[in-house]
């Protein structure tokens, strides 16, 4: 745990390293990269090779699917309190995807000219849903479910199963809940490879979405361009700013609460006008951790991951937390809306005290899937367009042209494309 105040020399340089943190750890791409290298070449024997070695998981490519009627009994295991839980939060998730969905328009700006979009939903998507250190069951509603609320014909999810070659039968049921028309038992680095670039026996997407580990993250990455990707969101991360009013017990088990995530890399971060605030945070969090059951995953990220900032006031506030650009912003201050519109660049932001960040992370309704470290400067978090293909829609009457066409014959002379003139002059001349 690491604390910083304003007045104190060095802050603005340890400020700049702690917003140019990374995605994750640069060195471990080459260790990705020979994993895809293999899937390419070697297709399902790849497959059946890393998911003994890293999931320990005896599979053959009749085993990569999981079979109806282990959904069946999947569902048989869940109690109606856990079901229930899983269509509300898929309801709200669905309810405000559907709200957000892009609509086809059309204008006429200029006489002659009809300009305008259409909007296709993809045809074939894979969520991932991370399983390794939590069956993330609610990320399956937060891909998924908006896929399906998109339109999208065939929605493939691949998550890693456990040495028995079973999946955790809430990521089961809230599959089947959300549309999920294939789901594969393969995790990891070779589970989103597979997806990307197809086996001879996996099809390949044409979209890649969901959160994963590092080393996840560093394979979304290199196999952009084979296919689309959501963004490159690594360990996840919340930053809070707070005044005098907050509650501290609250604060630290919001940061605790991203902390205990598993990769040991997450990042939770305090931004407070009140220099007391500090201590009582951090006696709150060491409190609290004490009786949560992931000790070792949460003390690794405090070492290394916690940093609670002293700022001169709000404004200032507002400035850091624009530069991090955190994954998670909670305001928890005496006027949250007038701090938030200051923010420039959060990939979601929770107003007041009582929006918990993991109301987001399970119910609220917007995706959970958001841009990490820093990137919220330039990435959104997965919304229903992204499940679409945009098209431009354009018509010219002929009077349009004739009193447009000297532009494109001037563009065609500039550029020295000669053929582009041609292409309006030949039809008016």
């Amino acid at each position: 745990m690491k604390k910083l105040y304003y007045n104190a020399p060095g802050f603005e340089e340890e400020l700049r390293a702690l917003a140019d943190r990374p995605g994750y750890p640069p060195e471990i791409e080459s260790q990705v990269a020979a994993i895809i290298k293999d899937v390419r070449k070697e297709g399902d024997a790849a497959i059946v090779r890393y998911a003994a070695k890293f999931d320990h998981a005896e599979l053959d490519p009749s085993r990569f699917r999981v079979t109806e009627e282990e959904i069946d009994e999947a569902e048989q295991l869940l109690s109606e309190r856990e079901k229930k839980a899983i269509d509300t939060a898929l309801f709200q998730v669905r309810d405000f995807a559907l709200a957000t969905l892009p609509r086809p328009w059309s204008a006429s700006p200029r006489p002659g000219v009809t300009l305008g979009e259409k909007f296709t939903p993809m045809d074939r998507v894979g969520v991932y849903i991370p399983g390794g250190t939590a069956p993330l069951v609610s990320t399956v509603l937060h891909t998924a479910g908006i896929a399906g609320a998109a339109g999208v014909r065939e929605i493939v999810a691949t998550t890693p199963a456990n040495r028995e070659g079973k999946v955790h039968p809430a990521v089961l049921y809230a599959m089947r809940r959300a549309g999920v028309t294939e789901i594969l038992r393969l995790g990891g680095v070779y589970g989103v490879a597979a997806l990307a670039l197809g086996t001879e026996s996996i099809r390949r997407v044409e979209k890649l979405v969901g959160p994963g580990n590092a080393y996840v993250t560093a394979a979304k990455k290199l196999l952009y361009g084979r296919v689309a990707i959501d963004m490159v969101a690594g360990p996840s991360e919340i930053l809070v700013i707070a005044d005098a009013h907050a509650n501290p017990e609250f604060i630290a088990a919001d940061l605790l609460s991203q902390a205990e995530h598993g990769s040991g890399l997450e990042q939770a971060v305090l931004v407070t006008t009140d220099r007391a605030m500090i201590e009582r945070v951090e006696a709150a969090f060491r409190r609290q951790k004490a009786t949560l059951p992931r000790l070792a995953t949460i003390e690794r990220v405090e070492e290394h991951g916690v940093f609670l900032i002293h700022a001169a006031d709000l404004e200032q506030a507002a400035r850091i937390a624009s530069t991090y650009a955190p994954e998670h912003l909670e305001i928890q201050t005496e006027n949250p809306e007038a701090v938030a519109a200051k923010i420039t660049a959060a990939g979601a932001i929770f107003l007041g005290p009582w929006t918990p960040e993991p109301i987001g992370d399970f119910c609220a309704g917007p995706s959970h899937v958001l841009p990490t470290a820093s990137s919220a400067r330039y990435f959104n978090g997965l919304e229903t367009a992204g499940f679409f293909r945009r098209t431009s829609l354009v018509k010219y009457e002929e009077s349009a042209l004739r009193r447009e066409v000297g532009i494109v014959e001037c563009f065609g002379e500039m550029e020295g494309l000669a053929a582009h003139g041609r292409a309006g002059t030949i039809r008016v001349k």
